[in-house]
Parts: C-alpha cells; sequence; structure tokens
C-alpha cells in the first residue's frame, strides 16, 4: 500500500471514530491546491534544461500551509499529497497555527553546481512566488534542500514583495533562522519518547535503542538519548550499520562520520548488515529514514517493545496491524517527528514579531508543545478507545473539522 492510500486510509478511519459528515470529510481529504510548473534554466556550460516544479498546497483552515521543499530525481505524486496531508494533521496535534503543503523540483542535487541550484531555485520561486506567502504557505527544506535553498528563496521572493524573512523557515541563523531549529525534529523525538516512557514506568537512561538512519535527524535523536544516559546499541545509514552492545559513543560516531564520510570503519562498533537493523533486539526502535521500511515481510520479526516513528510512514499498515497484535507500542510520526515544524513555527513567529528568541527559550518552548500535544493524544485514546496511531489522527483531524466548520466551509 503506498503512502498516500495508507494515510487516506487512516484519516478515513479517524473520520468514522468522530462521525464527521461525509461532505465535510471529502472537503478536507481533498487539497486546496496543486500547483505545476516548469522551471528552464541555462547550465554552466550554456546549454538550457528544464525541470518540473511543484507545490501541493493541502488544508489552510487553521492556518498558513507549511511543509518541505524537496529535490529529487523520483519525486512520486501521491507520496507528496500523502505527506503535505500529513502536515495538516500533524500542524494540528502539535497545536501550532498551520495547515499542510509539500512540494519540489524533480532533479539530481549532486548533479548540479551550486549556482545551477541557486538559478533552479530563483527560477522555481519565481513561478510560484504569487501562491505561497507569510501568511498563505511557508515552505521549508527538505530532501536535497538545506538552509541555503531556503536563502535562495527568501531573497527572490523579497524581490517582487519586499523583504520577508518568515516566508520560509529552515533558514541560516545570519538571515532570520531560529536557534535549535537544526536539532528540533531530533529534540523533539527524544521529548516525545521520553512522554511515552514516563507512561509505561520507563526512563530513557534504563533502555537500548536501535536507530535506524544516522542524518540530521537520527544522529541528533541518537546524541541526545545517549547524554541522557540510553544506550544507543547500534546505528546505520546508506553507508552501512555499526552496532556495540554495551552502546555507541555517539559523540565520537558523529565526529568519525563528519571526517569520513561514512559509518563503515568506526573502531568503537562492529559492522553489520543494514538489513539486520530493524530487526535487532532492543528495547526501542527508532526509524529516522525512509517510508515504508516496516512492512509485512519484517513485521513478524520485530523485537523492539517500543516503536517511535521518527521518518514520516514508516510503518505500513499491514506492519501496522502485525505490530499492535504482538503488543508492540507504536508513537506515530504525526506526532513523533512533529518538533521540526513546531521550531519552524517558532522562527516563523520570531520574524514577524522581529525578535529573537535564545536557545534555551526554543528548547524550553519545543519541550511544552511536545509535552502537551502528548497529554492531548492521550486523551483522545481514552476517549475513542483507541490505539496512539488513531489517537494522533482523531486528534488532528478532529481540530482541522472543528476549525472548517467554524469558518462556515463545510456546506
Amino acid at each position: 500500500m503506498n503512502a498516500l492510500a495508507a494515510t487516506n486510509r487512516n484519516f478515513r478511519k479517524a473520520s468514522r471514530i468522530l462521525g464527521l459528515d461525509s461532505k465535510l470529510e471529502k472537503s478536507l481529504l481533498i487539497p486546496f491546491r496543486e500547483i505545476k510548473v516548469e522551471c528552464t534554466i541555462p547550465k554552466d556550460d550554456g546549454t538550457l534544461v528544464s525541470y518540473i516544479g511543484f507545490r501541493v498546497q493541502h488544508d489552510n483552515a487553521r492556518g498558513p500551509m507549511k511543509g518541505g521543499i524537496r529535490y529529487h530525481p523520483e519525486i512520486d505524486h501521491d507520496e507528496v499529497n500523502a505527506l503535505a496531508q500529513l502536515m495538516t494533521w500533524k500542524t494540528a496535534v502539535a497545536d501550532i497555527p498551520y495547515g499542510g503543503a509539500k512540494g519540489g523540483i524533480g532533479c539530481i542535487p549532486k548533479d548540479l553546481s551550486i549556482s545551477e541550484l541557486e538559478r533552479l531555485t530563483r527560477v522555481f520561486t519565481q513561478k510560484i512566488h504569487d501562491l505561497i506567502g507569510i501568511n498563505t504557505d511557508v515552505p521549508a527544506p527538505d530532501m536535497g534542500t538545506n538552509s541555503q535553498t531556503m536563502a535562495w528563496m527568501l531573497d527572490e521572493y523579497s524581490k517582487f514583495h519586499g523583504h520577508s524573512p518568515a516566508i520560509v523557515t529552515g533558514k541560516p541563523i545570519d538571515l532570520g533562522g531560529s536557534l535549535g531549529r537544526d536539532a528540533a525534529t531530533g529534540r523533539g523525538v527524544v521529548y516525545a519518547t521520553g512522554a511515552l516512557l514516563a507512561e509505561y514506568g520507563k526512563n530513557i537512561k534504563d533502555l537500548t535503542f536501535v536507530v535506524q538512519g544516522f542524518g540530521n535527524v537520527g544522529a541528533w535523536a541518537a546524541k541526545l538519548i545517549h547524554e541522557k544516559g540510553g544506550k544507543v546499541i547500534v546505528v546505520s545509514d546508506i553507508t552501512g550499520a555499526v552496532k556495540n552492545p554495551n552502546g555507541l559513543d555517539i559523540a565520537a560516531l558523529m565526529n568519525y562520520k563528519e571526517a569520513t564520510g561514512t559509518l563503515t570503519g568506526f573502531s568503537g562498533g562492529d559492522s553489520m548488515n543494514s538489513d539486520e537493523l530493524l530487526t535487532h533486539k532492543c528495547d526501542v526502535l527508532i526509524p529516522c529514514a525512509l517510508g515504508g521500511v516496516l512492512n509485512r515481510e519484517n513485521a513478524e520479526h520485530i523485537k523492539a517493545k517500543f516503536i517511535i516513528e521518527a521518518a514520516n510512514h514508516p510503518t505500513d499498515p499491514e506492519a501496522d496491524e502485525i505490530l499492535c497484535k504482538k503488543g508492540v507500542v507504536i508513537l506515530p510520526d504525526i506526532y513523533a517527528n512533529a518538533g521540526g515544524v513546531t521550531v519552524s513555527y517558532f522562527e516563523w513567529v520570531q520574524n514577524i514579531q522581529g525578535f529573537m528568541w535564545n536557545e534555551e527559550k526554543v528548547n524550553m518552548e519545543l519541550e511544552k508543545y511536545m509535552t502537551n500535544a502528548f497529554h492531548n493524544l492521550k486523551n483522545m485514546c481514552k476517549t475513542h478507545n483507541c490505539n496512539l496511531r488513531m489517537g494522533a489522527f482523531t486528534l488532528g483531524v478532529n481540530r482541522v473539522a472543528r476549525a472548517t466548520m467554524l469558518r462556515g466551509w463545510e456546506a
């Protein structure tokens, strides 16, 4: 089942639990707007090349739409629609005043020079500048993009609309980016994990962790778990996997990867087959990479007691059912990885106010939002006698449905 079908399925289950009217349900499911544009640029050798750029804007009932811009050669329309929709529910679960969006350009970033990437970003921004805005749709970095991409978008957008730092988040600090944004998703994952474990009388410092994906989110989550005394026994990325039953030195591993670009050869652990990582024995499994990695083929072999979905849609519906029957507790992505968009919201607020926060305030507010969201999620679980995934979906969908009805759009 692809990401869109799975997301729609979870939405419809939540809709039935909430007893939503069929017309309202259909209204919430259909994207507000889908944008597709041609982006033609001169390459460094003078030849012209064209790329397709797009933006899916899902819902704006609760505020401006929000979501990443990705540069990837295999941009999948259904997946992007799913991620835009998930962002709508995620921002509602976190109780920040946004809706959901997603977009990007079908390209291979590593095959483009810096100047070509800049030209492509600027042309894309020129094509969509009148359809995004501080109070309309606020992009952010995603796969294949970064703070520099956002800096170019900010500059190009400002040529049309005047200086507008709040038009994008995930910017460089020097251009109005927020302190703490780089670590925000990983830090939010750790706050979410702590809140969940406390419900079971457990603590991070007493448990073992396996982290799949050692990019920004996975590395920060592993680092912060290690600092709290948790034992991270396996990590992996596209270069391989490394394990140490006594716990990896995450700071040393981060330094090693930065120096070498790989996890392979790290002296503080043993190499292992990446395919065996997900089924490795541990207390807590944290998938931080691709969607759909937990499926019906491997679900029966998962040994973790808790799964924290730091990636978007890492668990297929079939795997979800198998794992739930096994008694595995799954903290869903639309809550667990909401730290990034929450601190993006803080960045947007700081830009609008023209008053920047220190990192301590950012982290304190993030912990507050993640903790409150968990308690609200748990209350929905109790109200509707459902698991954590449906607790999160009913919480998010209910908030968006209420906003939609209050605005008078339900007719």
